[in-house]
C-alpha cells in the first residue's frame, strides 16, 4: 500500500471518529431534551436544537412518545452504525483484506443501514399522518428526511458485503 494510501485512509479514519463523536452528542442532546420535555418542560426551549414538544406532550402523550421514541433510535443507530465503522478500521489489515471479521462487520453495516433507512421512511409517514391530523412537526423533519439515501446506501454496501463473502471463499479454496 503506498504512502498516499495510508494518507487517505487515516484521513478516513479520523473523519470517521469526529462523525461517530458528532453523533454521540447529538444522541445524548436528544435524550436529556426528552427527559427535560417530561419533567421540566419550560427549559426546552434553551436545550440542544430546541426540539420543543411540549404541545404534542399535551394532546397526546402517545403521539409524544412514539415520534420521540423514533428520533432517539435513529439517532442512537446512526451513532452505533459509525461506532461498528471504526471497529472496522481499527482492525481490518489493508494487506489481507479478505477475512472473516471484515465480511461480518460489512454485514453488520449493511443491515444497520437499512435498518435507520426503513425507520427514517416510518417516521416520515407517521408524521405525515400526525400532521394530517393537526399536530405541529415541522421541526422534525430533519431527523428523517435522509431514509431513502440509507436504503440505497444499505443495498450497495451490501453487494459490497457478498462481494466480500465470495472473495473469503475464493481465499480459502
Amino acid at each position: 500500500m503506498s504512502n498516499r494510501d495510508k494518507l487517505v485512509f487515516i484521513a478516513l479514519h479520523v473523519v470517521a471518529w469526529l462523525i461517530f463523536v458528532g453523533l454521540c452528542i447529538e444522541a445524548g442532546g436528544l435524550v436529556v431534551n426528552f427527559v427535560f420535555s417530561i419533567y421540566k418542560p419550560e427549559f426546552v426551549e434553551n436545550l440542544y436544537q430546541k426540539l420543543d414538544l411540549s404541545e404534542m406532550y399535551g394532546r397526546s402523550q402517545w403521539a409524544f412518545f412514539s415520534t420521540y421514541s423514533f428520533i432517539l433510535v435513529i439517532a442512537v443507530l446512526k451513532a452505533y452504525l459509525f461506532y461498528i465503522v471504526i471497529i472496522l478500521m481499527l482492525k481490518i489489515d489493508l494487506s489481507n483484506p479478505f477475512n472473516h471479521f471484515v465480511s461480518k462487520q460489512i454485514t453488520r453495516i449493511s443491515y444497520y443501514t437499512f435498518s435507520i433507512g426503513m425507520l427514517s421512511l416510518i417516521a416520515k409517514q407517521i408524521a405525515k399522518n400526525m400532521q394530517n391530523k393537526g399536530f405541529v412537526v415541522d421541526n422534525l423533519h430533519t431527523f428523517w428526511e435522509d431514509g431513502q439515501a440509507f436504503i440505497l446506501m444499505s443495498a450497495i454496501i451490501y453487494v459490497i458485503a457478498i462481494i466480500f463473502k465470495k472473495g473469503l471463499e475464493i481465499q480459502s479454496e
